[in-house]
């Protein structure tokens, strides 16, 4: 493969071992290079240069950032969402629009994200440096995922309280008459006794339909003590709010450490959620009707592949689990080393990320199978899907079960498993995000942990309106809009154009070659440029064209101020975008054209004085030769002096 290496390429021309004096020599000769990477000044680097910042940590093991991966992007949407779409879109049926976009859409950002982290050595805001117009996708990246670590905790809060309730020897809620029980509450009842007239005691089926079930008054009185809408906040609960502290707690001691210590952890809480499934799993296929339950999970339906909003809901999921557009996935790729073969790592998370989906189906539906079996009624009648699943129907089913306590505690620990690493590795996403985006001249003692205390802070603080008896309808509202399909397709589309069009598709496969010592497939050229850009605005065009308003429960309508926040929550990130290049512009000199031209050249940091090997120096690269160096794959530089 021929490439010239100029100092206006990609920055990337090889590896190149260089004295002190070579190294100020190559430095002169790359003009617009800045110090440490920060900003946008187009200064060549001057005597900063004799006190470069601290070495950017790496992971201790390759695998620990797998592991990070995997714990990050495999979480609740895994289990809880994926096996409810695949029953509702036809079965079987859906694997085959799933598949198709996690090979279009999914798989190639999902490799664009952690290899650019891992070329840029930056987090979500400074790894755009590589095209300054588009910076302001990292600061939606930031927004986003800010409000996913602000909402998604109070799952894991909810989560520990039903963990913590499971220790005992009758489930609180298996029964009717406790102090939060209704008048109208009743036991589970079967519904093929309405047959005879009546179903249970006195009662007729008609009486029965007007009935509660003592699981979801536990949920709506005892745990959410769910007020009669958004504009009725209630008081606190603190019982949950003990909870959600205990969770904070948790996180911060993950991540307060930074990489090396989180990426221990993540072999414990990435690794056990699966063998608690496999317990599931063979716990529900030896339960009655669980067969019934996997065959409607797989069940096909072709005819709802012609149904658009079938292949709407297979995107917006695999940009869901795939957990694109966060940011988190180009931090930890930042902590990877150089030559990482980051090209097969993403290959292996994607099929593990959605491996889990699939299994995950089988584990839901073989219990959710049992249920029905157990009741009387239509699978249809119990498949849930988010909350309604986690604290709703899997409560139910395990209430009908022998030594309900264990297998309650064992699916809420793995739940809170599942959720936990995906949480501190969010974190962890926007705290690399924040230390990047600072001067490194202004680190301070103890910088890390001060700074994640303060982030954790503020997000529990804020979380205080979603632990009171209208807080259920704060959470609809976040996770409805803030990290909605429509932002993060949105994210995705822009980081298409940036990399693919204004950087360059084929100045980032040069630039990957230099990492792993070989071009990627063209099919990442081709989805870069043109199939995922497509994907992402038809789907993201089709959620706006159809756009529904929230609704709570079938019931609940927001008022029109409650949909005004949430749209704010999405606008707050969208506009990043556009706002930021509208705002670099207008503040560049020059003719419209130069100003482009300025704002779409890279700015390299130190660590790419290393590769950025400059023509009349060093001479013209010919080759991209993997070798062994240490160890580790090298690119070497043959060049023709």
């Amino acid at each position: 493969m021929a490439k010239g290496a100029s100092s206006d390429s990609s920055g990337c021309g090889g590896i190149y071992s260089v004295s002190v004096e070579q190294q100020d020599k190559k430095a002169a000769m790359c003009p617009g290079v800045p110090a440490a990477g920060k900003g946008e000044a187009a200064d060549p680097p001057g005597p900063s240069l004799a006190l470069p910042p601290p070495e950017r940590e790496t992971w201790t093991r390759q695998m620990d950032f797998i592991m990070s991966c995997v714990g990050f992007a495999v979480g609740l949407g895994n289990v809880w969402r994926f096996p409810y779409l695949c029953y509702k879109n036809g079965g079987g049926v859906f694997l085959i629009p799933y598949l198709l976009i996690a090979l279009i859409g999914g798989i190639p950002i999902f490799f664009l994200e952690i290899s650019l982290g891992q070329f840029m050595k930056a987090g979500s805001i400074n790894v755009w440096n590589i095209a300054p117009l588009f910076k302001g996708l990292g600061f939606a990246s930031m927004v986003i995922v800010f409000y996913c670590n602000t909402y998604y905790i109070m799952v894991l809060a909810w989560g520990f309280y039903y963990l913590v309730k499971s220790f005992a020897a009758t489930l609180p809620w298996a029964t009717c008459g406790n102090p939060w029980n209704s008048d109208e509450c009743v036991e589970i009842f079967r519904h093929e006794d309405c047959a005879n007239g009546t179903a249970t005691g006195n009662l007729t089926c008609d009486e029965l339909s007007d009935k509660r079930s003592p699981v979801i008054e536990f949920w709506e009185n005892k745990v959410l003590r769910l007020s009669g809408g958004l504009e009725l906040p209630g008081e606190i609960n603190w019982e949950v709010t003990l909870c959600l502290l205990a969770c904070w707690v948790l996180v911060y001691f993950c991540v307060w450490k930074g990489v090396k210590s989180t990426g221990k952890i993540v072999y414990f809480t990435a690794t056990f959620p699966y063998v608690v499934l496999i317990i599931l799993l063979i716990r529900g296929v030896m339960l009655p009707g669980a067969q019934d339950g996997i065959i409607y999970y797989l069940k096909p339906d072709w005819s709802k592949l012609a149904s658009p909003q079938v292949w709407i809901d297979a995107g917006t999921q695999i940009f869901f689990s795939y957990a694109i557009g966060l940011g988190a996935l180009t931090a930890l790729g930042s902590y990877n080393r150089f030559n990482n073969n980051c090209y097969k790592d993403a290959i292996i998370l994607a099929l593990i990320n959605s491996g889990t989906s699939f299994f995950s189906g089988f584990v839901v539906f073989s219990i959710l199978g049992f249920m029905a079996a157990e009741q009387g009624v239509d699978i249809s009648k119990v498949a849930e899907s988010g909350p309604g699943l986690a604290f709703i129907a899997y409560p139910r089913a395990v209430t009908l079960m022998p030594v309900a306590p264990l297998w309650a505690a064992l699916f809420f620990f793995m739940l809170l498993l599942l959720g936990l690493d995906s949480q501190f590795v969010g974190v962890e996403g926007f705290i690399t995000g924040i230390l990047d985006f600072f001067p490194a001249t202004y680190t301070f003692r103890f910088q890390r942990e001060i700074i994640v205390a303060v982030s954790c802070a503020v997000c529990f603080f804020l979380e205080l309106s979603m632990v009171t008896e209208g807080g259920m309808y704060v959470f609809q509202l976040f996770d409805y809009y803030s990290a909605s399909g429509t932002t993060l397709l949105w994210q995705a589309f822009w980081e298409c154009i940036a990399v693919g069009w204004v950087y360059g598709a084929d100045r980032f496969m040069d630039d990957i070659a230099c990492m792993i010592g070989y071009r990627p497939s063209l099919w990442m050229k081709w989805c870069w440029m043109f199939l995922t850009p497509l994907i992402c605005l038809g789907v993201f065009l089709f959620n706006v064209a159809y756009y529904k308003p929230l609704i709570y429960n079938n019931s609940y309508v927001y008022p029109w101020w409650g949909e005004a926040i949430g749209w704010g929550f999405a606008l707050s990130s969208m506009l990043c975008v556009p706002l930021t290049a509208l705002y670099k512009l207008i503040r560049a000199k020059g003719t419209l054209a130069e100003r482009w031209h300025h704002l779409t050249q890279p700015i390299w940091g130190l660590h790419h004085l290393e590769y950025k090997v400059p023509e009349s120096e060093f001479g013209v690269l010919t080759t991209l030769t993997p070798a062994s160096d240490g160890g580790s794959k090298a690119v070497i530089l043959e060049s023709v002096m």
